[in-house]
């Protein structure tokens, strides 16, 4: 049984195990964050934004859990700042893990965040912010667009959000080519005091991502239960392979109890 398998299971088992245990009734504790200061033509009413508009919620509180993990992983050595998040095909919540995770960190004294939507093909992050997709990433490759001149400030405690940007004809040799490695190896050191969290496209329907995969300094993969299959996972894996793995987030998965619906599975990759 790989890795992987002995993951999935392990958190299958858990939430067999936790569906038959009797669980006294319980309070979340109160959790004091700092009111938002929205930025005019920002609205975070999405309801999907746990983390700003129901922080009292468990998903929210997975979210934070997520956050201390990554942190943790980040911060042992020197400070790992640019990662990415992504998935094995569409439609798994890596756009909207990776938001929620900038919110909390962003929310944080200590922590400044940059959030990129690197998904230039379909975009999202900016309709869950209430926007339009401004001037971006892609203006910035293409047109030589300063990027301090593209940062949004989302109003959220640190948090500054570089847009998709416009859409280009050719993504695929976009992404690959040098100059968007030269780019955010750019970024990188620009911002060496802050977290780049990069929303990248699927692994599987398109090449651009694998070649991100090798310069960053982490990856979150995300996994959607009921929609990604293992052998879906397993061919990811060999896509990036050799890239600095910090873990699985297993999104969604099916349970009894609301409070048991994300897992995180953390696995060392060779």
């Amino acid at each position: 049984m790989s890795r992987i398998e002995e993951a999935l299971e392990k958190a299958a088992k858990l939430r067999v195990e936790t569906a038959s245990a009797v669980i006294p009734e319980t309070r979340i504790p109160k959790i004091h964050l700092p009111p938002p200061l929205t930025t005019p033509g920002i609205t975070l009413a999405n309801k999907l934004l746990v983390t700003v508009n129901d922080p009292y919620t468990q998903a929210a509180e997975e979210y934070r859990k997520l956050k201390s993990v990554v942190v943790k992983l980040t911060k042992e050595g020197s400070f790992l700042n640019m990662l990415m998040v992504t998935s094995s095909v569409g439609g798994e919540g890596k756009s909207l893990t990776s938001l929620n995770l900038a919110l909390s960190l962003a929310q944080e004294f200590d922590h400044t965040v940059l959030l990129v939507d690197a998904d230039i093909r379909k975009p999202t992050i900016h309709s869950y912010l209430g926007i339009e997709n401004s001037a971006g990433l892609t203006d910035c490759l293409l047109d030589g667009v300063d990027v301090k001149d593209a940062l949004i400030r989302t109003g959220i405690g640190k948090l500054s959000f570089l847009p998709a940007g416009r859409s280009v004809p050719n993504p695929a040799e976009v992404f690959t080519s040098q100059r968007m490695r030269d780019f955010f190896l750019e970024m990188k050191n620009r911002y060496h005091d802050r977290y780049i969290i990069i929303d990248t496209p699927p692994v599987l329907p398109f090449a651009e991502t694998r070649s991100l995969s090798a310069i960053v300094d982490g990856i979150v993969l995300v996994a959607k239960e009921g929609l990604v299959t293992l052998r879906n996972i397993e061919e990811t894996m060999e896509y990036i392979k050799g890239a600095p793995m910090l873990g699985i987030v297993y999104n969604e998965a099916a349970t009894e109890f609301q409070s048991d619906r994300y897992q995180y599975c953390r696995e060392e990759y060779a």
